[in-house]
């Protein structure tokens, strides 16, 4: 049953935060308190499939009862709220009253057995003595017909002087057995005995005609029997179906205990990591996320775990670029299988997890086709991603591997923009995995965009390739990672030379190409403030107070100050390089060098004397005048005071949400090398 359960929970997740945090409570207890826990397990063999049961009405099963239902659900003490409304739906109260219907019908000797006498035996006393007249008078009738039968061998045995011994099967019914070795081997037998049948050197087996007409009338009785027995069951099941429905909450109760039983057996067991996840709205937080199933199989020391963190504001949409076999597939299924593991009741593979409650699961991870059907792998591709477009919402999870592979690739490229637009859009949490180089380019600057990487170390030469199966920040700046992989397999030096000049010559040309600089910055600055007001709100309903929470507000203000000096500082570098020293445009970074990784450059390029001598520059100024978020942060008891009041937080989030709102116009991104307006 709890087979059947946990097949249910992974098709169809519960989106239930009540639920959910029940059930991990529950494994928490059951995986803590180890004397409950073993007891359950052993218990929990001993329990029949009582859906089965119940559905085909199988009342007699062989050992095993409703004794043996109550020793299973063995929940004594138990603290957690799901544990407790187990134990509850399988008091005995609950069946009290079928349990009286089958103690006055069912005989309590009966059970199953596999031989023949028995099977006949226990078909006619199945009923209990009493609870039927007539058929108390026929089993009667029965038990003097086979001892008359037994009488009948003895007096056999007495006249011929030869052991004799009584046997039963479906087909003969009663007949009798003799031993070889207590019949001479010149001597015939009487000829009383008819149907004669040698079983090799070791048996003879035969019988009398009174035998005969004798297995008849025990036959025809026999039969009666069943017929009334048949009836009398039938009355019982028909008076047990009006009462059955308590039975089918105590076998969900028993389904769901042994699901839950081996969740922590999963977790005491396993010598991975398993943690209790959090349900947080619109925030998906994995720490040192494994791949459930690669970390039990794989050498734990040799499995790299990775991070996830995305939000439905600023990081929904993540592109996820590198090389081949670098694991950018294993880590884009190891989050939707976390995902579904939290969904179903279950610890996850991590660290530390925060989910969001995901309504669906949407993925296109395959390159497989249907010859069947005469679709190639392109054509189920889109019919795929047709149906992910249609079905998308908000509450989603979709994860994505190497949309449009299967065509050309200006034209893979072109459908995998207008596919991430939409999907950006439609507020899902996106995970995006890529070999087009442009499309983290040209979509890293949209609102809700993410460009991640997976790292490779890759030698000049492309001798060795080394996978870090580590994801960073930023879109893979490796270009020839493809011809590496190519040279370690040992193409042809010809093959590989060529290659290499060619992908040489089209990387400089596409280079060549650049960007409309001031409305990628104007990007860039609508991005950053979506963020810090993302990160304000997370500090405003997190758990952080006083000295706390101010050291994250001047984290944060310092955070912004250096990310939209880096992005001023871009826009002065392309539009007045001369303007420069050569130290510092060597310095400063470029602008195609993603936001996330700026906070490591001094802040001394950025901070120059203005026309009166003062220390910061005139744009900051203007920034403070207009933003109260960057006003000096208070010290001391007005900082507390200050804080506990929440004005200077409430008035930043106010003055964010007023710039968010205005974020909705579009932008325009003229890219020279794809000719495509990104709005």
């Amino acid at each position: 049953m709890g087979a059947r359960l946990l097949r249910n929970n992974v098709l169809q997740p519960s989106t239930d935060k009540a639920k959910l945090e029940k059930r991990w409570a529950a494994v928490t207890e059951l995986s803590t308190r180890e004397g409950i826990f073993h007891s359950l397990k052993d218990s929990l063999k001993l329990s029949i499939d009582t859906d089965r049961t119940i559905a085909n009405l199988v009342l007699t099963p062989r050992t095993l009862g409703f004794d043996y239902m109550e020793q299973s659900q063995n929940l004594t003490g138990v603290l957690t709220e799901e544990l407790k409304s187990i134990q509850e739906l399988c008091d005995p109260v609950n069946y009290e009253e079928i349990r009286a219907l089958i103690d006055y019908a069912m005989n309590q000797d009966a059970f199953y057995s596999q031989k023949a006498a028995d099977i006949r035996n226990q078909r006619v006393y199945a009923i209990r003595a009493g609870a039927n007249g007539f058929l108390d008078v026929a089993r009667q009738s029965y038990s003097e017909l086979v001892g008359d039968m037994r009488d009948l061998v003895n007096q056999l045995q007495e006249q011929h002087g030869i052991p004799l011994e009584l046997k039963h099967d479906p087909v003969r019914h009663f007949y009798i057995q003799i031993k070889s070795a207590d019949i001479q081997s010149n001597t015939a037998l009487p000829d009383i005995f008819v149907h004669v049948f040698r079983k090799g050197n070791k048996h003879v087996e035969c019988q009398t005609i009174d035998m005969v007409k004798q297995n008849q009338r025990i036959s025809d009785m026999h039969n009666e029997i069943i017929a009334m027995s048949d009836s009398s069951i039938q009355t019982l099941i028909n008076e047990v179906r009006g009462k059955i429905h308590p039975l089918f909450k105590i076998s969900e109760g028993i389904a769901l205990l042994d699901l839950l039983t081996t969740f922590a057996t999963n977790v005491t067991s396993s010598s991975d990591t398993y943690i209790c996840p959090e349900i947080t709205p619109g925030t998906l937080a994995l720490k040192s996320s494994r791949h459930p199933l690669l970390a039990a199989t794989a050498q734990k020391e040799k499995y790299i775990p990775n991070d996830v963190y995305a939000t439905s504001v600023n990081k929904r949409f993540q592109i996820i670029t590198g090389c081949n076999m670098s694991g950018k597939s294993t880590y884009i299924r190891s989050i939707a299988l976390n995902v579904i593991m939290a969904q179903t009741g279950n610890f996850v593979t991590a660290e530390y997890a925060s989910i969001p409650i995901t309504e669906q699961l949407l993925a296109r991870i395959s390159t497989d086709d249907s010859i069947e059907a005469n679709v190639s792998t392109f054509a189920a591709e889109m019919r795929d991603i047709a149906f992910i477009l249609r079905s998308v919402s908000p509450s989603s999870l979709i994860i994505i591997d190497e949309l449009g592979r299967g065509t050309s690739t200006a034209d893979g490229l072109s459908i995998a923009i207008a596919i991430s637009e939409a999907l950006i859009q439609s507020k899902a949490i996106v995970y995006f995995v890529t070999h087009f180089r442009e499309l983290p380019r040209i979509l890293g600057e949209r609102i809700g965009v993410l460009n991640m990487h997976m790292n490779v170390d890759i030698d000049p030469d492309f001798s060795t390739m080394c996978m870090r199966y580590k994801v960073a920040a930023g879109q893979e700046e490796q270009k020839f990672y493809g011809l590496a992989l190519a040279q370690l397999v040992n193409l042809p030096d010809q093959v590989m030379e060529v290659a290499v000049a060619s992908s040489k010559q089209l990387n400089d040309r596409n280079d060549g190409r650049v960007s409309d600089v001031k409305a990628l910055a104007q990007a860039k600055r609508r991005k950053l403030l979506i963020h810090i007001r993302e990160m304000l709100l997370h500090a405003r309903d997190g758990q952080l107070h006083g000295k706390e929470l101010l050291e994250r507000l001047k984290d944060l203000q310092t955070e912004f100050l250096l990310r939209l000096a880096v992005i001023e500082a871009d826009v002065e570098a392309v539009n007045n390089p001369n303007n420069r020293t050569p130290n510092e445009r060597d310095s400063t970074p470029s602008l195609e060098q993603d936001i996330g990784t700026s906070d490591s450059i001094s802040s001394d390029l950025f901070f120059k004397n203005d026309a009166d001598g003062n220390t910061e520059g005139s744009w900051k100024a203007s920034i403070q005048h207009e933003n109260p978020l960057f006003r000096p942060m208070p010290t001391g008891s007005e900082a507390q005071e200050e804080l506990t009041d929440a004005e200077m937080l409430a008035a930043d989030i106010s003055w964010l949400t007023e710039k968010g709102d205005s974020l909705n116009e579009p932008i325009c991104i003229e890219d020279d090398d794809m000719s495509v307006v990104s709005t």
